[in-house]
């Protein structure tokens, strides 16, 4: 594989290499290797997202975004609370 890259770009990239003790190709696969995992953590996350909206969706089983808030802000802070627990939606 080779890159065509616009000499300003290049001229950055020779600089940060340099700055950081990396050649510029180990630069570049480091940069190209983490905009990679970046990319999969986002699919990834999405994809988890869209079959929790899904299960919601199918169940009307949820969590009270209050309680998950409060939990979260007592962990921030060391506590231990007690986990949210599940809700199943009324339906109209």
């Amino acid at each position: 594989t080779s890159l065509k890259l616009p000499d300003s770009l290049k001229e950055r990239i020779v600089k940060l290499a340099a700055d950081t003790g990396k050649s510029t190709h180990a630069f570049m696969v480091e940069a190209i290797a983490e905009q990679t995992e970046r990319i999969e953590e986002d699919r990834t996350f999405m994809a988890r997202a869209i079959a929790s909206k899904k299960h919601y969706d199918e169940t009307g089983i949820g969590y009270d975004g209050d309680e998950v808030h409060a939990y979260l802000r007592a962990k921030i802070q060391g506590l231990n609370p007690a986990k949210p627990q599940p809700i199943k939606r009324i339906k109209k």
